[in-house]
C-alpha cells in the first residue's frame, strides 16, 4: 500500500527553525523531482522496449502461421474448357481439371503459371516467368577485361569484332552490302587461350545486353527443363535486344547424338533442338549474336555447325614466339619487376605455354619474391616458377594415365 503524507518522514527536526525546515523540503523536492525525471525516463525505456518485443511476437506469430499453413504448388495451364481449367503440375507432370471463378478465369490463358494447393483448386495467377535462372545470367556490371589484356591472338580477336561488334554499332554497313550479319561465332581450341577472356572483351567493350551462361547449366533433371531455360534464355535477349549471349562449354549440350535410349541423354539431345531452333528457327533472331566457346571442337553435333547457326568457327591455339612475349608482358605491367628481366628468353623458355599457363608462372614468380621477403621480381623467379607448373603438369598427367 502506498504510503499517505502522513506517513512520510519529515526531513528535519522537531526542533529546527523555520527557515531550516523550508531548506531541508526544497532540497527534498529536488530529490523527488530527479528521482521522478530518472523514472520517466526508465519508462520510455521500457515502453520502446515493450513496442520492440511486440513486433518481434507480431512477426514470429505471423511467421508461425505462414508454417503452419499448407505449401502451394506450382502448375501450368494447358487449357480452358467449358468445364474448367486443365492444369498440369510441375516436376511430376501430373494433370488435372479444376473449376475457376469467372473473375480469375478472365485472367487466365494457356501457358500461365500458377499457384494450386493440395485439391489442385488454383489458388492465385504468378506473374509471367522469365526463369530467376535466366535473369541472373545477365551481365549487369561489364568485366574488368579489355581487348589490351589479350595478346598473341590478334587475327581472331579482329574476327570476333567483326562478327559481334560490327553489327551492333554499324548495322547500315550490311545494309549498304545486301547482307546479313554473321549469325555467330564458336571459338575453338586448347584450353587456357583466351576463348572467354575474348567473350569478356565483348561484354567490357559494346553497349549490349551480354547474357552469359554455361553448357552445363542447360542440363537438368526433369523433362524439358533445359529446353524451356534456353527458351527464356532466348525471350531474354530478345526483350534486351541489342544483346549478345555466350555460351561457355557448349559441348555439354551440343555433343554428337547418339543412339543412348538413357532418359539423361534424351533431355540432353531435347535441350540440344531447342537451342537449334532458338540459333536458326522459324523465327527471325533480330540483333542477337552469339558467341561460343568449347575445348572439345571433335565431339559438337554437325548441325550447330553449319551455316547459320555459327558462320565464324574460330580456332583459338596456343600463342606463338611472339604471342608469347606479349602475354608475359601484359601479365607483368603491374609487377615490380627487376631490370634484368628479358621477356624474350621468357617466351623462348615458356615454349608450348598457352596464356593461362604465363599468367600463372607470373603469379607464382611473384609469390617466389614474396617468400624471399623481396619485393621486386627477378628473372629466376620466373625460371623457378615455370619449372613447377612442368611438374605439376607432368604429375596430373601421370595421374591420368594411372585411371585411363
Amino acid at each position: 500500500m502506498t504510503d499517505t503524507v502522513d506517513d512520510v518522514d519529515l526531513p528535519y527536526e522537531d526542533g529546527a527553525s523555520q527557515q531550516e525546515k523550508l531548506e531541508a523540503l526544497e532540497e527534498r523536492l529536488e530529490i523527488l523531482e530527479q528521482q521522478n525525471e530518472e523514472m520517466r525516463d526508465k519508462l520510455l525505456d521500457a515502453n520502446a522496449e515493450n513496442n520492440k518485443y511486440q513486433q518481434k511476437l507480431e512477426r514470429l506469430t505471423h511467421e508461425n502461421k505462414k508454417l503452419k499453413q499448407s505449401p502451394l504448388f506450382v502448375a501450368t495451364v494447358q487449357e480452358l474448357t467449358g468445364e474448367g481449367v486443365i492444369i498440369k503440375q510441375h516436376g511430376n507432370n501430373q494433370e488435372a481439371l479444376t473449376e475457376v471463378t469467372d473473375d480469375m478465369r478472365e485472367d487466365l490463358a494457356p501457358d500461365d503459371r500458377v499457384a494450386v494447393n493440395n485439391s489442385l483448386s488454383i489458388v492465385k495467377r504468378l506473374d509471367s516467368e522469365t526463369d530467376v535462372r535466366a535473369r541472373v545470367m545477365q551481365v549487369d556490371e561489364s568485366p574488368d577485361v579489355s581487348y589490351e589484356d589479350i595478346g598473341g591472338i590478334d587475327d581472331q580477336m579482329e574476327e570476333v569484332r567483326e562478327t559481334v561488334e560490327m553489327p551492333i554499332e554499324s548495322p547500315e554497313m550490311f545494309d549498304e552490302v545486301g547482307i546479313d550479319p554473321p549469325s555467330g561465332v564458336l571459338l575453338h581450341g586448347p584450353p587456357g587461350t583466351g576463348k572467354t577472356m575474348l567473350a569478356k572483351a565483348v561484354a567490357n567493350q559494346t553497349d549490349a545486353t551480354f547474357i552469359k551462361m554455361a553448357g552445363s547449366e542447360l542440363v537438368h533433371k526433369f523433362i524439358g527443363e533445359g529446353a524451356k531455360l534456353v527458351r527464356d534464355l532466348f525471350e531474354l535477349a530478345r526483350q534486351e535486344v541489342p544483346a549478345v549471349v555466350f555460351i561457355d562449354e557448349i559441348d555439354a549440350i551440343a555433343a554428337k547424338r547418339t543412339e543412348s535410349k538413357t532418359s539423361g541423354d534424351a533431355e540432353v539431345q531435347r535441350t540440344m533442338m531447342q537451342l537449334l531452333a532458338e540459333m536458326d528457327g522459324f523465327e527471325d533472331r533480330g540483333q542477337i549474336s552469339i558467341i561460343a566457346a568449347t575445348n572439345r571442337f571433335d565431339m559438337l553435333d554437325r548441325a550447330i555447325l553449319r551455316p547459320g547457326r555459327f558462320d565464324r568457327l574460330i580456332e583459338v591455339p596456343k600463342p606463338d614466339f611472339e604471342g608469347r612475349e606479349i602475354i608475359f608482358d601484359i601479365h607483368t605491367r603491374d609487377m615490380n619487376v627487376a631490370d634484368g628481366v628479358d621477356y624474350t628468353e621468357l617466351a623462348e623458355m615458356a615454349d608450348n605455354a598457352s596464356g593461362a599457363d604465363i599468367k600463372a608462372i607470373c603469379t607464382e614468380a611473384g609469390m617466389y619474391a614474396i617468400r624471399d621477403d623481396r619485393t621486386e621480381v627477378r628473372h629466376e623467379d620466373f625460371e623457378q616458377a615455370w619449372r613447377k607448373i612442368q611438374e605439376t603438369e607432368e604429375a596430373d598427367a601421370d595421374v591420368s594415365k594411372t585411371f585411363a
